[in-house]
């Protein structure tokens, strides 16, 4: 691949998170930025803003700007970024990295299948990292900052292109970057993202006083903020994780039972311990993480 000066990005799909990293990519140096979206005022905006540098929303325009992009960005959901793979793979210019935003990661994993040229090296990839705004309009690249990148690299990635990738998001503000199995992927996720939506929908979705705010002092509304949820987005992720998500909820539901069942029976000690052995739970992965991050200082 060219210097990274030299290089051309590519982004498909300039939504919320497409649009943060393009916006990020751009404050790291020269460098060419091209985007694909179905939306031609969204590319538009991108123009407008300097954010991107060519941009195109017809399969006419896709086919003439995947030739030239060093290095791309998928940015789509899972089952649009198999089937944009599918369709334009051909297009890849030789020697392209390619890697992903999508937050499962085994469903395409098994079916790409031989679907892959054998010249381009696809690294996925998952930002951990997001908004409860929605669209380009709602990108800003300060949502990376000191969150993690988690990467599940293929057995036939070049190692200096896996660099590259941590390079650039390392750049881009994210502070801890993990290399995992695509399997161990989304079991984490299953809990450190997807249950977490699935909590604070269900808890919007059992209230009805739309004024309920007016008795909140703070923890409702950080409890609650992920609800203002992208729909066909989180229902797409839920679905494709779906084994593995239901294993955390049906987790989630023991763990609540059993301290519903204390308040219930006035077991006051008992839950005393409960939350206190909570307590030093969170405490300690609070921990983990700082020395982590004291370890690459």
């Amino acid at each position: 691949m060219k210097k990274r000066e030299d290089s051309i990005v590519g982004f498909i799909g300039l939504g919320l998170m497409g649009g943060a990293l393009a916006m990020g990519l751009r404050k790291q140096g020269p460098r060419e930025i091209w985007a694909y979206d179905l939306n031609p005022s969204v590319i538009k905006k991108a123009l407008d803003q300097g954010v991107i540098d060519e941009g195109v929303w017809d399969s006419a325009g896709l086919q003439k700007m995947l030739p030239q992009c060093d290095l791309v960005f998928i940015c789509l959901t899972p089952m649009d970024t198999l089937a944009f793979l599918a369709l334009y793979m051909e297009d890849f210019k030789p020697g392209a990295i390619v890697t992903d935003i999508i937050g499962v990661k085994e469903v395409v994993f098994k079916n790409l299948g031989n679907l892959l040229r054998k010249d381009i090296d696809y690294i996925p990839g998952h930002p951990m990292a997001g908004s409860e705004k929605e669209g380009f309009g709602g990108a800003d690249d300060r949502i990376f900052k000191n969150r993690n990148y988690i990467l599940t690299p293929l057995p036939t990635n070049q190692p200096e292109n896996i660099q590259l990738i941590r390079d650039i998001v390392t750049d881009l503000g994210f502070n801890h970057i993990v290399e995992t199995t695509t399997e161990i992927h989304d079991q984490k996720i299953a809990f450190t993202s997807q249950l977490c939506h699935v909590i604070a929908a269900a808890l919007v979705d059992c209230e009805d006083d739309l004024s309920i705010t007016d008795f909140e002092g703070g923890s409702f509304g950080d409890l609650t903020r992920i609800a203002m949820i992208n729909a066909p987005m989180w229902t797409e992720l839920f679905m494709c994780n779906r084994k593995n998500l239901l294993d955390q909820i049906e987790k989630f539901e023991a763990s609540l039972v059993a301290m519903k069942e204390m308040i219930r029976l006035d077991e006051k000690d008992e839950l005393i311990d409960r939350l206190q052995s909570v307590r030093e739970k969170r405490i300690a992965m609070g921990e983990i993480r700082a020395a982590k991050s004291l370890k690459k200082l």
